[in-house]
């Protein structure tokens, strides 16, 4: 909403939408006039029809794009794969390395010199499509995970908005299982780098 509003995103709001009713970021869309929805899953039988339900509501919002950030549900696979090339998600790791919770605790446990965060196209698989971009910040020596995690924020929230720009202004799109950026295939992701801009690896 801020890269938005400070011009930065060729974008509009048609809702935003979550499964906790106090999330800040619906406070902050309201605050902004943008539409909100939550939904909560504890009104429904099975993972399967909140999944269905929510996004029926975010289709009649007229949306093209789904971004999810900071939504921790495993998504329904018919529902992940109705989105396909038309749902991005941010996940705090390089990718495929740290699929799922806790990576800051396991890139330390593992030793890596190197962390990141990876913006992806969602498919059935968790955390398992194509990657489009990402954004890496060295492991320091008394890193641990809430430094590591406060450092990563900032690039997280960088690497979110220049993907989102990318596919707004056609320069990023899902063809089959790859992505193409300016028309061409990616052998790698792209990398975000210090002007907030994205190149090839």
């Amino acid at each position: 909403i801020a890269a938005r509003v400070a011009g930065e995103l060729p974008i509009e709001f048609a809702l935003v939408a979550g499964d906790k009713a106090g999330a800040p970021a619906l406070r902050n869309a309201e605050a902004r006039g943008i539409p909100t929805l939550a939904l909560d899953p504890k009104g429904f039988a099975a993972r399967r029809e909140f999944d269905q339900a929510l996004f029926a509501r975010v289709a009649a919002s007229g949306a093209k794009l789904v971004v999810l950030a900071g939504f921790m549900r495993v998504l329904d696979g018919a529902v992940a794969e109705a989105w396909r090339g038309r749902m991005v998600n941010i996940h705090p790791s390089l990718l495929p390395k740290f699929r799922g919770l806790h990576t800051h605790r396991r890139v330390l446990a593992a030793g890596d010199a190197e962390h990141g965060a990876s913006v992806h196209f969602v498919t059935p698989e968790l955390d398992g499509g194509p990657v489009i971009a990402q954004a890496r910040i060295e492991v320091r020596a008394g890193d641990d995970e809430e430094t590591l995690a406060a450092r990563l924020l900032g690039q997280e929230h960088r690497l979110l908005v220049a993907c989102v720009a990318a596919i707004a202004r056609g320069r990023v799109e899902l063809r089959g299982n790859a992505v193409h950026f300016d028309g061409e295939a990616l052998a790698a992701p792209l990398r975000l780098q210090a002007d907030g801009q994205l190149r090839r690896a």
